[in-house]
């Protein structure tokens, strides 16, 4: 069972939030403040963002939200507490998001040459691997139990046939872009196919995932107990020559995790 412990990574990163948490406690219209990310996880650095997630009111009208937004960055740009944190750190900063709880996929485009869509991201990294650091009411507990363990099957199942016909699309080029010579070409079908791979492996796994760009061995094999499929992941990217037909032989190796891993 994967379990996680927040933690921050230094005196200012901890005053900065307890400073959030006072601006935005009790507002009309928030309904939680919420830590996300590496401080969330206990992972983070000196050079970590502190990174905030705000649930706001789904009922909150356009202009209302506006003006909690607009009041957030005034007391942002002015308070001293978030200027010392950006001096512990070369990226130490508030990165802070606010969302309602409307949780689509509609709004993540999924297209032939975008790589992974951030749809289950979204939801993994505002209701799994999070920390609330205050709740107004049970809005975010309510969240939680809409969306855990895993959202409705029949989306899951729709989901993860799309996730396959765009990973296996990328995959089949690879091979026609190194014939050609274009291979810094195959190498990005590579990685979206890579990214997308870890989607549809979240997916199949019922388990939301939180980056598909790092954190892979945490995910991997922290996660989903899977160390023996992180080594053949990271042999993907192990490439003696790179002008070669060495990434048509590695999409056929993601190929055959595919069919071996996404499972319905």
């Amino acid at each position: 069972m994967y379990t996680f412990s927040p933690a921050y990574p230094t005196p200012e990163h901890a005053t900065a939030a307890d400073a959030i948490v006072d601006h935005f406690a009790g507002q009309a219209g928030v309904a939680a403040v919420l830590l996300t990310c590496s401080c969330a996880r206990g992972k983070a650095t000196a050079d970590s963002c502190l990174d905030i997630a705000v649930l706001l009111d789904s009922s909150l009208k356009p202009a209302a939200r506006q003006a909690i937004e607009s009041q957030w960055q005034a007391y942002h740009d002015e308070a001293p507490v978030f200027h010392a944190m950006q001096q512990v750190g070369r990226f130490s900063h508030v990165d802070l998001d606010f969302f309602d709880g409307r949780f689509t996929p509609e709004d993540h485009h999924h297209g032939w040459t975008t790589g992974a869509d951030a749809f289950e991201l979204e939801v993994g990294n505002r209701l799994v691997y999070t920390a609330p650091l205050w709740e107004r009411d049970a809005t975010y507990r309510d969240l939680q139990a809409m969306w855990l363990p895993y959202y409705a099957e029949a989306l899951r199942a729709e989901r993860l046939a799309m996730v396959r016909h765009y990973c296996i699309n990328n995959l089949e080029h690879i091979d026609l872009y190194v014939e050609r010579g274009l291979y810094f070409q195959a190498m990005q079908r590579l990685w979206h196919a890579t990214g997308e791979f870890l989607q549809g492996l979240f997916i199949a796994h019922r388990t939301y995932p939180i980056a598909y760009d790092k954190w892979i061995h945490e995910q991997v094999v922290d996660v989903l107990g899977m160390p023996d499929l992180y080594t053949q992941l990271t042999s993907l990217f192990e490439i003696e020559r790179f002008e070669s037909a060495a990434l048509a032989h590695k999409a056929v190796l993601l190929r055959n995790l595919v069919a071996d891993y996404f499972v319905p």
